[in-house]
């Protein structure tokens, strides 16, 4: 199952109205092929997994939700860059942003 890092959740938390939902998905593109995708939605569909972690609602597709199974999603801040972070147990190759995979 996907995961979120007490980092990604802190950030989540304080970025979402608690009334709605973040739809986590894989979408086609990017270099490597699947791009990560993440929105804010005011509600989740009939055959989304629904996730609530820490007072925030997270919904999945069934396509997604294969391939994110073995995902955890961190938030880092550098020097030169801040963002979520999917780190993919189940990606062959990732491209050097981190944003895509195959």
């Amino acid at each position: 199952m996907i995961s979120f890092t007490e980092a990604a959740l802190h950030v989540l938390k304080e970025s979402v109205d608690p009334t709605d939902f973040v739809r986590v998905s894989v979408q086609g593109g990017g270099c490597s092929g699947m791009l990560y995708n993440l929105e804010i939605e005011l509600d989740c569909r009939d055959d989304d997994t629904v996730l609530e972690l820490e007072e925030v609602k997270i919904c999945i597709d069934p396509q997604s939700l294969f391939f994110l199974s073995e995902t955890t999603v961190d938030y880092e801040t550098t020097l030169t860059a801040s963002g979520f972070k999917f780190m993919n147990d189940k990606a062959d190759r990732t491209c050097g942003c981190g944003k895509s995979f195959s």
